[in-house]
């Protein structure tokens, strides 16, 4: 017999504490955020003192992601205290974790459409709590998990596999980047002879939601190294047509802050002048006419540069780590004639062209285990798997 009873009815959900940035510290319990969750590399923030025990989370507890990127997740990271827009969930007796766990992941779309807000969107307790679960008796809620387990442990496989080839393609796209400035007869100067003017921060006033002739440029446009379309927010205030401001062709964007893993990262401007304003949370700066913008953002791609960088990062505990206008002016940068930084920059970008090829294949073959995944669960849930 089935019954159908609402998520609200099925479990208790507890959410987590608002953690300041003051209490965090570099030992003691992790503390899982949202971004812990959805990406394994994310660094943890961590603090030795002591809370309400509800707020701890031990390994097999069911944890809900409502904010920014819903999800359900199996927590196996030991004990940790647990941040606010996540839920801690414990399931009623009657009904199992791993039925409850899967139920969650199988309405993820639908929880999607509820959503409020743009950009961090949320789904609040009320349509989350009235959602509809179909709740089988024990011994079926069971047949049905180790179905889903044995089916779901073949996909595993599959994807850890392809997750180590993508990290390989990572490794490899670094080492055809570091290698090419390896061998040559370089001169070397510093950032500042190589530029036109010093390098300057953006502006980063408060978005809007309305559309407005203002775009300012996001992190993420920058972050993987290439330019990319779109991330930006409007914003509503009115910037001068000469204003430095505005990002021109072949401008070389840097983060001067991020994580630590990413400060510094720099990429090529690629489109037309004056469609975005470049963030308080970068630097802008063009290179001279004898010196090629990509054989100049390759070298701060380098691996020996995003050390440099790192070295050089200042911050203090819960802020973001930067990097300042001397640091990016001091960077050492090797140079050559015209002729040989073209034949450097084709050498490379025809390298990692057929890595982007293989990584574009490998992302395909993700989706199509996703996909294959929403499928089973969809039958699970629908009377269609066993």
């Amino acid at each position: 017999m089935t019954n159908v009873m609402t998520l609200g009815e099925v479990a208790t959900y507890i959410n987590g504490r608002a953690f300041k940035p003051s209490e965090w510290e570099e030992a003691g319990l992790p503390i899982i955020r949202i971004q812990n969750l959805t990406e394994s590399n994310k660094k943890y923030n961590y603090s030795s003192r002591t809370f309400d025990e509800k707020f701890r989370i031990q390994n097999d507890d069911l944890l809900f992601a409502w904010s920014a990127s819903l999800g359900a997740f199996i927590w196996k990271g030991g004990d940790a205290w647990l941040n606010q827009h996540i839920f801690k969930v414990e399931p009623k007796p009657f009904i199992q974790k791993r039925y409850l766990y899967y139920f969650l992941l199988y309405v993820i779309a639908d929880l999607y459409a509820k959503t409020h807000g743009s950009g961090m969107v949320h789904i609040t307790k009320g349509p989350f709590m009235s959602t509809p679960i179909q709740v089988p008796s024990r011994p079926e809620q069971k047949r049905i998990v180790e179905k889903i387990d044995e089916l779901f442990s073949d996909l595993d496989a599959a994807e850890s596999e392809l997750r180590v080839a993508k990290e390989k393609l990572n490794i490899y796209k670094q080492q055809i980047i570091d290698s090419a400035f390896i061998g040559n007869n370089f001169d070397y100067r510093k950032l500042s002879d190589v530029i036109v003017a010093n390098p300057r921060n953006g502006f980063s006033p408060k978005g809007v939601t309305y559309e407005t002739p203002y775009k300012n440029l996001t992190l993420s446009a920058t972050t993987s190294g290439r330019f990319k379309e779109n991330c930006f927010k409007y914003i509503d205030q009115e910037i001068a047509t000469d204003s430095h401001l505005w990002v021109k062709h072949d401008d070389i964007l840097i983060q001067r802050a991020n994580t630590l893993d990413y400060v510094g990262t720099a990429t090529v401007y690629p489109g037309i002048d004056n469609k975005y304003v470049y963030p308080d949370i970068m630097m802008k700066f063009h290179t001279k006419d004898d010196y090629l913008p990509w054989f100049i953002c390759y070298q701060l791609q380098s691996s020996p540069i995003r050390r440099y960088y790192q070295d050089h990062a200042t911050g203090t505990a819960g802020n973001m780590p930067k990097i300042n206008q001397r640091t990016v002016n001091n960077t050492p940068i090797c140079i050559c004639n015209k002729r040989l930084q073209q034949a450097i920059i084709s050498s490379i970008e025809k390298k990692i062209s057929a890595c982007e090829n293989l990584y574009n294949l490998i992302n395909c073959a993700l989706e199509k285990s996703k996909a294959l995944r929403n499928s089973i669960l969809k039958q699970a849930f629908e009377g269609g798997l066993v």
